[in-house]
């Protein structure tokens, strides 16, 4: 894997809403990522941060935050392949992989395209990896450019 590297944060607010790009945001152990309202949802659900690589944005002609991702990468196109258990440190935050983020139909009624349901399928295993933030170091950040590292396999 080359290095892996942060280029952009979005935090989901609300419900169906655009997500808001951030240059940093603070991780919550076992909850996500401050301001996020994956965040509100309580501690240890599967689903606190989502981690999408730039590749699959470009492939679908979209921006950060169009396919509902936390922190989008560029220069690891199979991240959403990591097992179960795998960790990665990203700023100030070790996450955990709880799985690939498999896709809904909801995605594509979002973007507007035509055949949602056709989108949701051209998105089977490209819609990244959904993490649990598992340790907090420091003041918790994540920022743009920082790097992306891999510190297990599971």
């Amino acid at each position: 894997m080359s290095k892996a590297t942060v280029i952009a944060i979005q935090l989901h607010e609300a419900h169906g809403q655009p997500l808001r790009p951030v240059s940093q945001a603070r991780g919550l152990l076992d909850q996500g990522l401050e301001g996020d309202s994956h965040s509100l949802r309580g501690p240890g659900r599967r689903r606190q941060v989502l981690i999408l690589d730039r590749s699959t944005l470009d492939h679908f002609g979209l921006r950060p935050g169009d396919l509902r991702e936390q922190i989008t990468l560029s220069g690891w196109p199979d991240i959403g392949r990591l097992p179960i258990g795998a960790r990665l440190r990203v700023g100030d935050l070790t996450l955990e992989a709880a799985g690939p983020c498999e896709p809904c139909q909801h995605i594509g009624e979002l973007l507007g395209v035509d055949d949602p349901e056709a989108f949701r399928q051209a998105l089977q295993e490209r819609r990244g990896l959904l993490c649990r933030v598992v340790e907090v170091r420091g003041e918790g950040w994540v920022r743009v450019g920082d790097g992306v590292e891999l510190l297990a396999t599971g």
